[in-house]
């Protein structure tokens, strides 16, 4: 598969791949960026004809889905359970540890940080041991609220939802995301809270933020409106195709 470079003005740095196992055009936002694709026998001025009719969508989509931000060694996260600190040392491989909620990733003092290899090795590290900690603590985080504030729910698991912070099942089994461990502990409960609530009350009624309100101490509403205002960006490169209609 081929690939080259165009730049527009409006829509940014746009990689250019041509496929001969592709059968129509497409476009995609991996990243913060467009990806497209020309078929085989296809023509870069078709392209660019097919580019300018998605224009306005392509536009939209990438406010919506901006760049994950760089990771190296002045890059800082904090997580529920571990600060991350990128470390550049003389091994020649990077090694992990995760220690006194420290995740020390130690890199080689060689390595390229702009390499999007490089930069998607270090966000799968990051999202392996997010998984982990999150088996390791949101379980148990229900059910210490589940005792407390008298609800009965059938199972729990862990996943890497991308659209959702969590999600309970009518057989009353909660999903929760990876991505909470992003929160703050009285956010992470919020969400606790809410699926606990939905085992009573499957929809948003009333009678269900009246619920909310009695086991947050009447912050429903108020910590409803922190959880959607708090910036989390995901732990893996998001890739958006766009319907090629």
């Amino acid at each position: 598969m081929n690939q080259e470079v165009i730049d527009d003005k409006e829509l940014g740095h746009i990689e250019i791949r041509r496929n001969v196992r592709a059968k129509r055009y497409s476009l995609r936002i991996v990243n913060g960026s467009v990806i497209a694709t020309i078929p085989h026998g296809g023509k870069m001025r078709e392209l660019l004809a097919f580019i300018d009719s998605k224009r306005e969508r392509l536009r939209k989509m990438l406010e919506n889905h901006q760049a994950q931000p760089v990771l190296n060694a002045d890059a800082r996260l904090q997580t529920y359970t571990f600060e991350l600190r990128i470390i550049l040392t003389q091994r020649t491989n990077i090694y992990v540890s995760l220690k006194n909620s420290i995740l020390n990733i130690c890199c080689p003092e060689t390595i390229d940080f702009n390499e999007v290899q490089i930069q998607q090795k270090l966000w799968s590290i990051i999202a392996k041991v997010m998984r982990m900690e999150a088996l390791r603590t949101l379980p148990s985080r229900l059910e210490m609220l589940a005792d407390r504030h008298g609800f009965r729910y059938s199972g729990v698991s862990i996943r890497h939802s991308k659209t959702r912070w969590g999600s309970c099942s009518s057989k009353k089994c909660i999903n929760l995301s990876v991505s909470l461990m992003y929160l703050p502990e009285y956010l992470i409960d919020y969400v606790l809270l809410h699926e606990l609530c939905h085992t009573r009350e499957m929809n948003h009624s009333e009678r269900f933020w009246s619920l909310m309100n009695q086991v947050t101490g009447g912050n429903a509403k108020k910590l409803r409106k922190e959880l959607k205002a708090f910036p989390v960006f995901t732990n893996s490169f998001r890739t958006v195709p766009l319907p090629t209609e």
